[in-house]
């Protein structure tokens, strides 16, 4: 290294970067517009999960000698290219935009035009290509999964991907793969869901085979009275596209955000937002804990009467086990 000059690794895609800069003056900033010039991934769209200042991320105004790093200091980044990205109407970077949910009511779900979104669906069935990766498999049920704040914490920083991971998270694949088929749903680009898999390990990981994703392309739109409109995950999507295979009965979504599941509310369980990793990971049992709910549902042939709402106290009947 010459002197007077700062070397990173900036690992993206699979890929490793070198990066040199001027250690006493440059910043945060400056390193994110020499990540962009090799990498093409714009400062904006640039989420460098390992560093941290005073244990929050490192503002791009912070000089780079603050952090103290060591020479080839391995940088873990996550982010799109432009190419990839604009066609998409929620990108990464705005994701917390669906943050704050709503706690909808049961008559906030008798939606209005029932017709009109059954002929959106019916659109997407048509139009919408399903990125699949495994083939359905015979008497599996469906388990759909949301990842930000569901398994992942998007937005705090971390030393790796791994620090963002919700705990337990590759033991209840396992588990749940031995009687569900597992579909990824996530309101963001197909980008960016396959870089997200490939950060927490789901997508090689070998106990357990991801059926396929969805992005926000397979949603819709919906207005109820009181709050607009909505942008919800209808799972007739994927009954259209796999009819007589998934339905009402053998499916069942893990989602933070409720609305999401707002066309079929009877498949949905709010599971709780995984935030805030580092204080939050020791303790988070969440996944634990739907494991073997998920089990306890699995021998039941319909599953469309079970209330999602109270699954913590959901008790298997004799005759289901």
């Amino acid at each position: 290294m010459l002197l007077g000059l700062l070397s990173f690794i900036v690992k993206w895609s699979a890929k490793e970067y070198e990066i040199s800069l001027t250690s006493s003056t440059s910043t945060v900033h400056c390193l994110k517009k020499a990540i962009e010039i090799q990498t093409k991934v714009k400062v904006e769209r640039q989420k460098l999960l390992n560093l941290k200042y005073k244990g929050k991320a490192a503002e791009d105004g912070l000089k780079l000698s603050a952090l103290e790093l060591k020479p080839g200091f391995k940088i873990m980044m996550m982010g799109s290219l432009e190419e990839d990205i604009t066609t998409a109407s929620t990108a990464p970077d705005n994701v917390d935009n669906v943050i704050n949910d709503l706690d909808l009511t049961e008559e906030e779900i008798a939606l209005e035009n029932r017709e009109e979104y059954l002929a959106k669906i019916a659109k997407r069935v048509d139009s919408y290509e399903i990125k699949m990766l495994n083939e359905p498999r015979p008497g599996k049920k469906l388990l759909v999964l949301d990842i930000d704040y569901t398994l992942f914490d998007h937005r705090s920083a971390a030393e790796s991907g791994n620090e963002l991971m919700r705990p337990f998270l590759h033991e209840f694949l396992t588990s749940a793969y031995h009687d569900y088929d597992i579909m990824i749903w996530s309101a963001t680009n197909m980008k960016w869901i396959e870089e997200k898999m490939k950060l927490l390990g789901v997508s090689t990981n070998q106990s357990y085979k991801i059926c396929a994703y969805l992005d926000y392309l397979a949603m819709i739109s919906v207005h109820v009275p009181k709050h607009g409109l909505l942008d919800v995950k209808p799972l007739a999507v994927i009954w259209g596209k796999f009819s007589g295979v998934y339905s009402s009965k053998n499916t069942i979504m893990f989602d933070d955000i409720r609305r999401n599941f707002l066309l079929n509310p009877q498949n949905g369980l709010r599971i709780r937002a995984f935030r805030e990793a580092h204080l939050n990971r020791d303790k988070d049992r969440e996944l634990l804990y739907l494991a073997q709910y998920l089990k306890d549902l699995a021998p039941l042939d319909d599953m469309s009467h079970i209330n999602h709402r109270s699954w913590e106290k959901y008790r298997p009947s004799k005759k289901s086990k």
